[in-house]
């Protein structure tokens, strides 16, 4: 039995204390040495500001931006695992998915990438590839405007279309305007290249892929191609085994990096039981 497989048993029937120490979020500092001449507007240096900026943000997303608590420390150790594997290899791309709709997948790419960008040296892209049910642009407090829909379907160039998030190392493509033909938008050939472009385009960037279930777009296993790594989203008490096991042999166990089981019920799943991460949220999949 492979260890996603272990994993997810033990998921059901471990009954342990949370464990991990809590750890601080890192601060971006700016050094500066002696001035020998009068320093000019474009000598100084420009400092990335990696705290959140904007009001407009879903009360969700204070979840990863607390100082303290079991939900925030949780979504710093899934960054620490990220960027440092014990391949030594960081992945540039990573699909953030689930089995079924309603298990908070896009909860945790939108407070994953905000973790990320407040990193030190880290700048993350998200990319909605939810065409359906989009999601991110909510959590941010923007509107859906033109996005991966107009580049898919019209050939529009990404770079127009990428918009800060609310902090300078964080930006977001949205899913765009709601498209007649989802599936075979998310099946094309442009949007398996779309990986290669952005990690060429933007080389300096995580990229994280908020994509559809499984069970709702089947093109989902076929992204999962492209990226350097899978997060599986599973929903504490809501996920059908027999469920998750088809999206891991689908997606194949070599490609999912780490299992999110996410609305735990506190003190119930240990972290050390098996290797992977939990969180907390009230979110749910639904039209609005």
């Amino acid at each position: 039995m492979g260890k996603v497989s272990k994993a997810l048993d033990k998921a059901y029937h471990v009954n342990a204390s949370p464990a991990g120490d809590q750890q601080k979020l890192e601060k971006m500092r700016g050094h500066s040495g002696p001035q020998t001449r009068a320093e000019k507007p474009e000598d100084k240096p420009v400092l990335k500001s990696r705290q959140p900026s904007s009001a407009a943000w879903d009360e969700r997303l204070s979840q990863a931006t607390t100082v303290t608590g079991p939900v925030a420390e949780s979504f710093r150790t899934l960054r620490t695992r990220i960027l440092h594997p014990d391949t030594g290899k960081i992945p540039r791309s990573l699909l953030i998915t689930s089995a079924t709709p309603g298990e908070g997948k896009s909860f945790v790419c939108a407070n994953l990438g905000v973790v990320l960008a407040q990193g030190v040296d880290q700048y993350c892209l998200m990319v909605d590839c939810d065409l359906r049910k989009p999601a991110l642009h909510r959590f941010f407090g923007l509107s859906l405007g033109r996005g991966l829909v107009n580049y898919l379907r019209d050939n529009e160039d990404l770079a127009s279309m990428i918009v800060p998030a609310g902090v300078e190392t964080l930006s977001l493509l949205s899913a765009g305007p709601p498209p007649v033909n989802p599936a075979e938008l998310l099946g094309s050939e442009r949007l398996a290249r779309l990986v290669d472009e952005l990690e060429n385009r933007y080389d300096d960037r995580i990229i994280l892929l908020d994509s559809p279930p499984l069970q709702a777009a089947s093109e989902t296993a076929i992204l999962a191609q492209h990226v350097d790594g899978v997060i599986l989203v599973v929903r504490w008490g809501g996920s059908r085994r027999e469920h998750v096991r088809k999206l891991v042999e689908r997606i194949g166990r070599e490609r999912i990096i780490g299992v999110v089981f996410n609305a735990y019920e506190e003190n119930v799943l240990a972290a050390k039981a098996f290797g992977y991460y939990e969180y907390q949220d009230n979110y749910s999949y639904r039209e609005e």
